[in-house]
């Protein structure tokens, strides 16, 4: 079959990452970490599997970062492939095994029962996204937290790929362009469901992908919340009015002077520092970027007490951290879906499926791009570009002749 294969063994990872410093698509050009290839259809580890054919697969901002070697080696302990197929958000439909025929979209987390292991302690817990044997293959072959990350039991960039029944949720007849944006949906939703609520006041700061879906999924929690949202341009702030913001900020000190103006409370103005501190702060940041200009910002926008919610993946960043000791800030990590308590147990993806289907949850024209397989690097030069292309999510069609609803 046709993918799009990703060699992250540390020559070819170190030579993109030092190319890309002159050529901003050294990964997916000549000598890049990146790819077209034939190779081989991913196996069924055993009775339970199936085999989907995807119908769209997202191109995730971590999908960006590989691809312009930006991913933390840290991480690397977990993601221990030497070959990657990417694509983990993709709507598709079971070709083979026991769902055959079914249109589904895709939890790309295989955790410990998956692996054919007896739940660790975090699986026990409740929390198999953050499953502690992501790096051991088990049955899967997959040294990795799951498709996308691993050419053994593929991705979304490819023309087919394996997945455990049970990590494949119906989506029915949601349209192709909603369908796949589960995946990240369902993170938002995992980042919002963090903050318990103990104000009226939140912060989002990036109109990206999950930023803007963070936004549809506080709005669907809380209709009356006031969400503002940092934006650095018409773009963004247009989009994230259309998802559910109720304003939007400058970024910068600017967001802080702003709110003060509006919403009262004196801005406190420390010594050789950029950014004020906001008195009467807001109750939750949710940081989407995870810069440390952003980061920074967040603490000084929270009130004592508030939390800052770090959504998706981020690295190795130079912050000032003493507001959350002086200020008893919460700083919550967040990545991936599964489990929520206060979904009664039920996935992110579970309920996220179900507002999919539900016109009220705003999350039409997010996709602005599709692509052909055979045109993936144009995907990944669009997706790279982000605003000044125009574009939120790019998308990619491995097997066209699936037809789009």
């Amino acid at each position: 079959m046709k993918a799009v294969l990703a060699d992250l063994s540390t020559p070819r990872y170190l030579w993109t990452a030092a190319a890309g410093k002159v050529k901003s698509d050294a990964g997916w050009g000549p000598g890049g970490l990146m790819r077209l290839a034939d190779v081989p259809e991913p196996r069924l580890p055993k009775d339970g599997w199936v085999r989907i054919k995807p119908e769209l697969s997202g191109i995730c901002g971590s999908d960006v970062g590989l691809a312009h070697a930006k991913s933390s080696f840290v991480m690397s302990a977990f993601y221990a492939e030497p070959k990657a197929i990417p694509g983990h958000e993709l709507v598709g439909v079971v070709v083979e095994g026991a769902r055959e025929g079914e249109r589904v979209v895709l939890d790309p987390i295989i955790s410990c029962v998956h692996r054919g292991f007896e739940p660790c302690r975090t699986c026990r817990d409740g929390r198999p996204y953050a499953c502690e044997r992501f790096d051991e293959a088990g049955i899967t072959g997959c040294h990795a937290p799951g498709q996308g990350f691993s050419d053994a039991v593929g991705g979304g960039w490819g023309e087919t790929l394996v997945a455990h029944e049970t990590q494949c949720i119906p989506i029915g007849d949601v349209p192709s362009r909603r369908a796949v944006l589960a995946e990240p949906a369902s993170i938002g939703l995992h980042a919002a469901l963090q903050w318990k609520r103990t104000g009226d006041r939140v912060v989002v700061i990036g109109p990206g992908t999950i930023g803007l879906l963070v936004t549809a999924a506080l709005r669907m929690l809380h209709p009356d919340l006031d969400i503002a949202m940092v934006s650095p341009g018409e773009f963004g702030s247009a989009r994230a009015l259309e998802a559910g913001a109720t304003r939007i900020l400058p970024t910068g000190a600017g967001a802080v002077e702003e709110l003060a103006a509006s919403d009262g409370g004196r801005v406190v103005r420390p010594r050789m520092t950029k950014v004020p501190i906001l008195e009467q702060g807001v109750d939750a940041v949710f940081d989407c970027v995870g810069y440390p200009d952003t980061i920074d910002l967040s603490l000084h926008l929270l009130r004592p007490g508030g939390m800052l919610v770090l959504v998706g993946a981020a690295g190795k960043q130079t912050v000032d951290w003493s507001l959350v000791w002086s200020r008893e800030l919460t700083v919550q990590g967040t990545i991936n879906s599964g489990p929520e308590p206060a979904l009664g147990g039920r996935r992110t993806m579970e309920q996220v499926a179900e507002w999919l289907a539900d016109p009220s949850y705003r999350v039409d024209g997010m996709v602005t791009h599709t692509y052909s397989l055979n045109e993936w690097q144009q995907g990944l030069t669009t997706a790279s570009a982000g605003p000044k292309a125009q574009a939120v999510k790019v998308t990619l069609r491995p097997n066209e002749d699936l037809p789009l609803l």
